[in-house]
């Protein structure tokens, strides 16, 4: 089972530059794989909310289906 990590642990690896340079790489690596995952999941969860609760987040139905549709890469 994997483990996300919080924003706060995410930045503070991603800016550590006394990593060698391959350690960098592969931390820039796992934040995209997290930040993907975190995406594919959310916007799963998005294509199964019904009407009524989309419209108490302010969202239209058409509009949570664009963002459920996107691809895990997309912002």
């Amino acid at each position: 089972m994997a483990v996300a990590l919080h924003a706060a642990q995410l930045s503070l690896l991603n800016s550590q530059a006394s990593l060698p340079k391959l350690a960098q790489f592969c931390v820039i690596a796992a934040v995209a794989v997290t930040v993907w995952d975190m995406r594919r999941k959310t916007r799963k969860a998005l294509s199964k909310v019904e009407a009524h609760t989309l419209r108490d987040i302010g969202m239209t139905p058409g509009q949570a289906r664009r963002e459920a549709d996107k691809a895990f890469f997309q912002r």
